[in-house]
């Protein structure tokens, strides 16, 4: 049970300046860039330059969320980095984040739920905020796909973007913040969406880099089937644990996968398009990144006001899902 508020004071993002467009592309793979879109609702993906990894995005993201909050980096308790594509298996990028932005001492780890992973981050760094574990929490979104992508195959690489999106979490008012999840894992389904080689399973070797295992693995049919099945019960699961009804809900950010699957979870909670947040177009598929970006866009383009209730919801690898659902506090109020 939480013995304060927490929510989300501050968010920030980062998007790598080189642009993968639809018509480079389909030079690539000898389709059409309406073909690609038809089939992902993507128009543009942005990638890292040479040189750029997963902790530079998050930096440079999570530098954005501390100024909009106004923290000063000794305040900062726990970072969090939600990634499947950090800089190294060990150490934990959110070390080399943490490192990168001298904050001092604090509990840092990564958390690899895929694009599951902002909501699993959100729920764990605001019981830590809420229980009086650390005053003030830093979760960054970071994903380097295009790192994992395999440039011989269409169908994953005309979905991934690169990016970061982070948010700096404190204490808010009673009744603000935080109020109910809904999650969990299918782990039977776990090889529909996995990177074979580099861990104990299947450690890296020449063979496995002849066989290009080092890269992204998915059953999109098998995917796509999950996510209609899981997408929309969650929200409307988190809806009812919070005591609400959809029609008390403001605004739905979903994990930006496939408008299609947006669209049916859109339609399995009959919410209008004014209520819907969907930038999937300009940045691709950017996993735990997706759900920060698309925030704070929102609220960049004023979209979230003081005592908006917002769903935020994903599925991702695991096979996994997670549906968060908070009641915005503007600092202003």
């Amino acid at each position: 049970m939480m013995n304060i508020g927490a929510g989300i004071i501050g968010t920030g993002l980062y998007l790598p300046e080189q642009l993968l467009t639809n018509e480079l592309l389909a030079d690539q793979f000898g389709v059409t860039p309406d073909w690609i879109y038809d089939r992902t609702g993507i128009h543009n993906r942005r990638i890292v330059g040479p040189g750029q990894a997963c902790s530079d995005l998050a930096v440079a993201a999570a530098r954005q969320a501390l100024a909009a909050s106004g923290t000063n980096p000794e305040e900062i308790g726990m970072v969090i980095v939600a990634t499947s594509t950090g800089d190294y298996r060990m150490p934990s990028t959110a070390a080399i984040v943490q490192g990168a932005l001298r904050i001092p001492a604090a509990a840092c780890f990564d958390l690899s739920a895929a694009c599951s992973g902002f909501v699993y981050g959100l729920m764990v760094g605001c019981h830590a905020v809420s229980c009086g574990f650390s005053p003030k929490v830093l979760l960054v979104g970071a994903e380097v796909l295009s790192q994992v992508a395999d440039p011989e195959d269409c169908d994953s690489t005309i979905l991934f973007g690169d990016g970061a999106g982070a948010v700096v979490i404190g204490a808010v008012p009673t009744g603000y913040g935080l109020l109910a999840t809904d999650t969990g894992t299918s782990g039977s389904e776990y090889g529909a969406l996995v990177i074979p080689a580099g861990g104990s399973r299947l450690p890296a070797s020449c063979q496995t880099l002849a066989e290009q295992l080092q890269y992204v693995r998915m059953d999109g049919q098998q995917i796509f089937m999950f996510a209609m099945r899981v997408l929309g019960n969650s929200a409307m699961r988190v809806i009812r644990n919070a005591g609400l009804t959809v029609a008390d809900i403001d605004l739905f950010i979903p994990h930006q996968a496939n408008r299609r699957i947006i669209g049916a979870a859109a339609g399995r909670l009959d919410l209008p398009l004014d209520k819907l947040v969907i930038d999937l177009e300009q940045y691709g598929n950017t996993s735990a990144a997706s759900i920060p970006i698309a925030l704070h866009n929102a609220l960049g383009q004023g979209r979230i006001r003081h005592g908006d209730r917002l769903v935020l919801t994903g599925f991702g690898g695991g096979v996994s899902w997670g549906s968060a659902l908070l009641r915005w506090h503007s600092a202003e109020e």
